[in-house]
Parts: structure tokens; C-alpha cells; sequence
């Protein structure tokens, strides 16, 4: 019966152990400062990550929108990209449909779309690319406005955030087509704004290694907020089976004879 009784709680542990060294979640990127702090007596050795600075654009729709919008609870793949473009932004916008078709929801039924991770498209020529302009492509694509956003507005906003915040290099092209330059990377963004991954939105590989990192993010904790019982369930579990044992011994030694 001890045995038995053990059975859960050693299944416990194993789960723990290999679910945590099974799920390798995607790195960070972008460090703004490494401070020392002291744990259990020990100095460790802990970096501030560079936070994406919130934003003001409009998207296909004509709706104002920014990280409020967007949610805390997303998942964010971002890009770069222009309707004017002759070379890669026709290929990228597939690859991007594609991922975000393969990506599904499991948690609802009838639900297709995954409501944990958005797509957000930044325009690098905003004079041209109007909000219609934007319903364009959205419609030629058969984008979905649900969890992919087209966004236009303040061009320097949109340089900033490429540039200087997510460390993607663009040229301004002046309004001539092939005088943009622009990377096809894609950004992944983890729910506290911070840089997880970049990706070459034309690369086979390296938008299935994308698909990986989203799922393997979503399951991250959210080390921002604290359950009730961090750090107590092992505590709960020995108590468990303790409470088990007792009532184990208890039954064995107080059980009714059976009648002869």
C-alpha cells in the first residue's frame, strides 16, 4: 500500500523534471543592464531586458491602436514591409499567411484563430500607404484583422521601432520602390514586450523553427506574476502523501476482522 501511496508522488517529480528540461523556451535578446542579486546566500548574475516602447498607428481597419489594443496576454510576430514593394514583401506576406494558418487554437471549440499570438505588420513608406491602401493588401491576401494588423502612421514611430528598438536596419527609399531597403526579418515578442527571436521571413527553416518558439513561448510562465503556490507544491505534495500514509496505516491497523 506504501508503494501505491508513493506512486503519485514520485510521478509528480518525474513530470516536473522532464517537462522542465523538455521545454526550451526562446531566448532573449536586446539586454539594457545586468545587476547582481543575491539568492539564498549566493550572488546570480541577472539582466533588464529591453522593453518595446508602446505605440500609436493606425491599422487596415482605421482604428487607432497600440500595445493596449494589441493585449498583455499576446504573443507578438512582427515585420516590416510596404505595399509598393517589388522583391520580397509578396513572398514574406505568404510565408507570414501561411504561419499564422498553421498555427490553431486548441483551447476553444469552434475557434480557429490562436488567441495568444498577433501579427503586426509595420508600413516603412506610411505617405503612401493609406489606410485603403492597407485594406488592399489585407484583402488581397485574405488577411484576417482578428490577429494580423497592417499599420501606417508617424514615420519616424515606425523607423524608431525598427531601428532603434527592435535593431532591424531599413533605408528610406524616398518614395522610389527599389531605393527601400528592408530586412525580411520577422520579430518574435513575448507578452512583456522583450525581443525572443528573429527569424528570415523567406526561410523554410526558419519559420518552422518560428512555429516552434510560439508554442514553446505560450507555455512560459508569466514570471511577472505570482501563483498562490509558488514554490509550494512540492511542500503540498509531501503533505498529501503524508495525509495518504496515515490514513494507510490507520486502515491497516484498525480494520475490522472479517467475520469467520
Amino acid at each position: 500500500m506504501v508503494i501505491a501511496l508513493l506512486l503519485p508522488l514520485l510521478s509528480y517529480f518525474l513530470v516536473k523534471h522532464f517537462s522542465d528540461e523538455a521545454v526550451v523556451v526562446p531566448r532573449h535578446y536586446l539586454p539594457d543592464s545586468t545587476f547582481v542579486r543575491n539568492v539564498d546566500g549566493k550572488n546570480i548574475n541577472d539582466t533588464v531586458w529591453h522593453r518595446l516602447p508602446d505605440f500609436s498607428l493606425t491599422n487596415q481597419l482605421g482604428e487607432k491602436v497600440s500595445w493596449k489594443e494589441v493585449g498583455n496576454s499576446n504573443i507578438v510576430v512582427a515585420d516590416f514591409f510596404f505595399t509598393h514593394c517589388p522583391t520580397i514583401c509578396v513572398p514574406k506576406t505568404k510565408n507570414i499567411k501561411r504561419l499564422q494558418e498553421s498555427i490553431k487554437n486548441t483551447n476553444k471549440a469552434g475557434v480557429r484563430q490562436p488567441d495568444f499570438v498577433r501579427f503586426l505588420s509595420f508600413s516603412i513608406d506610411p505617405e503612401r500607404d493609406s489606410v485603403e491602401r492597407l485594406k488592399y493588401w489585407a484583402d488581397r491576401f485574405q488577411i484576417n484583422p482578428e490577429n494580423w494588423w497592417l499599420l501606417t502612421g508617424d514615420k519616424k514611430a515606425i523607423y524608431d521601432m525598427a531601428i532603434n528598438e527592435m535593431k532591424i536596419g531599413l533605408v528610406d527609399g524616398k518614395g522610389i520602390d527599389t531605393s527601400f531597403f528592408h530586412s525580411d526579418y520577422l520579430v518574435l515578442i513575448d507578452r512583456n514586450r522583450t525581443v525572443r527571436g528573429f527569424y528570415r521571413g523567406l526561410d523554410s527553416t526558419a519559420l518552422a523553427k518560428l512555429s516552434e518558439d510560439i508554442i514553446f513561448l505560450s507555455l512560459e510562465k508569466d514570471r511577472t506574476k505570482k501563483s498562490v503556490f509558488e514554490g509550494k507544491l512540492e511542500i503540498i505534495a509531501v503533505a498529501i502523501l503524508c495525509a495518504l500514509v496515515a490514513v494507510g496505516i490507520f486502515l491497516i491497523v484498525f480494520r475490522k476482522k472479517p467475520n469467520k
